[in-house]
Order: C-alpha cells, then structure tokens, then sequence
C-alpha cells in the first residue's frame, strides 16, 4: 500500500505534552508503512510554553497552515494549571481549531466485540455499539463573547449559535447518517435555551433534504441517560460544543477506554488529528499508554485530509485484528489476552498491516 507519490502529503506533528509525543510517535510509524508522507515536528501546549512562553507559538501555527493536515497527541499539564487563561496549554487547541476553521469534530465510538469485557457496561447492554459523534466545534459557550470575570466573585460565558454554523455542521452531520446507518439524533435542550431552539429549528429545515435519514429531537440530558441504557439505539449524534464535548468522553467509555477513540477536526483546509484522551502526565514516559486512538486518528486523516480510503480501512482492520490476537495494553487489560507496552502495541499492529 502506498499513497499516490504524485500528490503532497505534508503532515504537521504535534506531539505536545504528557504521552502526546508517545502516541503520536507510534502513528507516524504506521502512517509511514502504508504511504509516503512529509513530516514537520512543532511544538504546542505546555511543551510550547516552557520553550516559548506561548502555548501556540507562531511557527506552529505557520506550520500548521502549510501543512494539508494536522496530527496532535495531547495537551495539558498540572503545572501551568494556575496560570491565567491565555497561558494555559489548552488554549492552544482553541486558537488552532479557529485558526484552521476546524468546525466539525468528527468521533467514531465503536465497541471491537474483543472489548466486550473492558466496558463497564453488561455486554447485552453495549455488545454492537457503533456510534458516530458530530460535534460543532468553534461556537458555543467555548468561544462566543463576551466572556471574564466580573471582580473575584463571579464570571460569566456566553452561549451563541448562529443559522449558518448550525446549518453546516448539520449537513455534515446528515451526509455522515447517509453513508451509514441513516439515522440521526439531534441533541439539544430546546426546552431550556433558546440557542437549541434555534438550533432545533435550522437542524428541522436541513432534514428536508435528506428524506432519506430519519431525525430524533434528544435533550441532552436524556441523551446521557440513554447511552447508558440503551446506546446501540445511536447512529450518528449531532451536537453543539459543549454538549458534544462530555457527551462523547461519555461513548468513549462504552468502548472500554477512552484510549480507544479516535478525531477529526475538518472544515477547512486542513483538518486536525487527534487522539480524544488527554495527556495523562501520570503515566507518562512509562510505555503503557494506549496508542490505538491516535493509530485510528491517522486513519481518519487519510480518510477526510488525503482521500486514500484504502489506507485507512486497511489502518482500522489492522487495529481490530491486533485487538482479535489478544493483544491489551493496560487500560483495557481485564486479565485476558496479552499485556504488552505502547511500543508492544504499535508493532503488533504494524505486522497485521
């Protein structure tokens, strides 16, 4: 398998903090064994701010912009956690995703039936779990303004949604429900906020053409509840920022771990790669981190960024195959299969390539 040499593939690495550089690492080596591709190293989070004094310093984000996608591990640590807002690694995520006009995050929640044991749910509750989060992913209380703080008692977020943010990530989100399963959940609190009345509203007109996917009206709340009780229900989920945003740690967890769901952060021209988990600094450098998520985030990249569909469905086979041969790193070793290290894991993944 190689990609095709006549087209440029750059790719902007961005390894970052905690087990970030660990499990972006173990990607570019298998993006390597099924393509040619141009890889850039930057810096970015709290790696950035020790060298720099800026969490996304300019010759990231220049880089970034160069580059036809982006591969990010993680971004985080406790020791920048008292520094004012603009100075804490997660910033540089926020200012990226805007930069690139990354306002669609894409993330797949599939249980691998190998797995089964990992979930905390029972398996006659999760077994067949494939869920397809759409989260909008530059609105929302995230980044509308105004925002602060008003004195040392009280501080304020503003939610705003307009027509048009709505509407396109909605009609990305029912070409996805098209592609698969044609059945998507809109979920809002209407009955509380009246951007999720609007919300509501535009998500009902885009419907109109796509006769073919049937729409459900979900609050959030309920939406919580039900995938717990009953997430096989789920094909595609359509969501504003912040309700995406715990709604899809909570699917990460009907998979076994969150080390095992994958992102993608397209809109622009350059979409963002990344693995959903953080930069879990406690574990970090000691090889046990799960590198299946960000291995699954490249393929969504040669998916959305590259269009080579046959590399990237030959990436996710291979994931589950290592997964069928028993092969567990710590987070979802119940005592069965075989515990191996991060670099245990790429390999065997590598040899089912």
């Amino acid at each position: 398998m190689n990609a095709d040499t006549r087209r440029e593939f750059r790719i902007a690495v961005l390894g970052g903090d905690g087990i970030g550089p660990e499990v972006t690492s173990a990607a570019v080596q298998v993006l390597q064994a099924v393509g040619k591709f141009q890889f850039s190293e930057y810096l970015v989070g709290g790696a950035a701010l020790k060298a720099t004094g800026e969490p996304l310093p300019a010759e990231t984000l220049r880089g970034c912009l160069s580059a036809n996608a982006i591969l990010l591990g993680a971004v985080g640590s406790p020791e920048f956690d008292k520094n004012p807002p603009a100075k804490k690694p997660e910033t540089a995520l926020l200012q990226l995703r805007k930069a690139c006009n990354a306002f669609a995050n894409l993330r797949p929640a599939m249980l691998h039936d190998p797995l089964i044991s990992a979930s905390p749910l029972r398996a006659d509750v999760v077994q067949g779990t494939d869920v397809f989060i759409v989260r909008e992913l530059t609105g929302g209380l995230y980044f509308a303004e105004p925002r602060g703080f008003q004195g040392a008692d009280a501080a304020f977020n503003t939610m705003r949604y307009s027509r048009e943010e709505i509407r396109r990530i909605a009609n990305i989100a029912f070409a996805a429900a098209r592609k698969r399963r044609k059945k998507l959940h809109s979920i809002d609190k209407a009955n509380v906020l009246e951007t999720s009345q609007l919300w509501r509203k535009v998500v009902s007109e885009i419907s109109a053409d796509f006769p073919d996917v049937q729409l459900q009206h979900m609050y959030v709340d309920n939406c919580a509840m039900q995938l717990v009780s009953n997430p096989r229900q789920f094909d595609v989920i359509l969501t504003e920022n912040l309700f995406g945003d715990i709604l899809s740690d909570e699917a990460a967890m009907l998979t076994g771990s969150i080390g095992m769901l994958p992102s993608a952060s397209i809109g622009g021209s350059n979409g963002i790669y990344e693995p959903v988990h953080g930069s879990a600094p406690d574990i970090a450098g000691k090889g046990i981190a799960n590198p299946l998520a960000a291995i699954a985030s490249a393929a969504l990249m040669l998916r959305y960024s590259f269009e080579l569909e046959r590399e990237s469905t030959a990436i996710e086979t291979a994931i589950a195959a290592t997964l069928q041969q028993g092969f567990r790193t710590q987070d979802i070793y119940r005592g069965e299969g075989k515990l191996v290290s991060t670099g245990e894991m790429t390999a065997a993944v590598l040899r089912s390539l």
